[in-house]
């Protein structure tokens, strides 16, 4: 790691970026997942199902407001101003950049400068031919950042800043993925199109050699070492980050409280009885998101001195 310290502002804005970047490409999978589902099967509750979809993604929706897709494309996906909406994520992680341009790649910036500025005619494109190609471009422009991220700058103290977001924001998106499945069978989709909204699909049928049932497939989620996706092997991630960005070490062990909430979650999932485990997934699913929350204030808390961006709704006061 390199002896020049980073700036507490520029440390900040790096893991934001990583957290709103993979908060865009995992709520635009888990809802073209949901509205895929409705539109296969229009004779279900569409109403329940999308306003389960806005319980699932932790925003509150009037009562009196009807649920219904259109409802769900302009407040969870072209909302420009709710940091939770795709777009206001994008617009978060541009804002973001801007404050970061001198440890950011110039392919970086290019890369989420570019997404920024087309995702009002990628807005228009979707109004004409439907969301899904909306839904592609903020998946395919999230894979391609997170590459760059990788490959065109140094793993220092501000790449693991942008991966710790990532994964912190991963760790949630997969387990509001899993939630989407407990919300019932008729309005929720199925186990396999969330494997596929989790980009799982083929790393799941190879491993389970084209077998599937609910404990494998949550297990393959959950639990999996291998699979990048996966809550465990994400906990690695987000923990292996943490190590190296501690500076302070003692002969009993590290004192961060970061550290300590992930590493319990991960112990969880460690020594988790698979024979229970889609029984005792709700709870467990609690369990990791509230990981997450705590995470991040602890991250915060010991990393950054201000606050420049807006968490999901449902972590604000937390």
């Amino acid at each position: 790691m390199s002896d020049q310290r980073l700036l507490s502002r520029v440390a900040e804005s790096l893991y934001w970026i990583g957290r709103y970047v993979e908060r865009a490409d995992g709520t635009a999978r888990i809802i073209n997942a949901y509205i895929h589902r409705i539109a296969e099967n229009p004779f279900n509750d569409a109403e329940s199902a999308c306003r389960s979809l806005f319980a699932i993604l932790g925003i509150e929706l009037d009562e009196d407001r009807p649920a219904t897709t259109d409802v769900v494309l302009e407040d969870l996906v072209f909302s420009p101003e709710s940091p939770s909406a795709i777009t206001g994520s994008l617009r978060a992680a541009y804002e973001n950049a801007r404050r970061s341009r001198e440890v950011i790649s110039s392919e970086m910036w290019v890369c989420i400068n570019g997404t920024y500025d087309e995702l009002t005619a990628r807005h228009r494109q979707a109004r004409r031919v439907g969301a899904a190609s909306y839904f592609k471009f903020v998946s395919d422009r999230a894979a391609l950042f997170a590459g760059l991220s990788d490959a065109t700058i140094s793993h220092d103290e501000g790449w693991h800043f942008l991966v710790l977001g990532r994964s912190i924001e991963r760790v949630d998106m997969t387990c509001r993925l899993l939630d989407a499945q407990l919300v019932g069978i008729n309005n929720s989709p199925d186990w396999l199109t969330l494997l596929r909204a989790a980009g799982a699909m083929e790393s799941y049928l190879r491993e389970s050699r084209g077998s599937a049932s609910s404990e494998s497939l949550a297990s393959f989620l959950l639990l999996d070492r291998l699979f990048p996706r996966s809550v465990y092997h994400t906990l690695n991630v987000a923990d292996n980050s943490l190590e190296l960005l501690t500076t302070t070490h003692s002969r009993v062990g590290d004192t961060s409280n970061a550290r300590r909430t992930i590493g319990r979650a991960r112990n969880r999932l460690e020594y988790l009885e698979l024979a229970t485990l889609v029984a005792d997934l709700p709870e467990l699913l609690d369990f990791i998101e509230q990981t997450c929350a705590s995470a991040n204030d602890e991250i915060t808390a010991r990393y950054f001195r201000q606050v420049i961006a807006e968490p999901w709704a449902s972590e604000a006061g937390v």
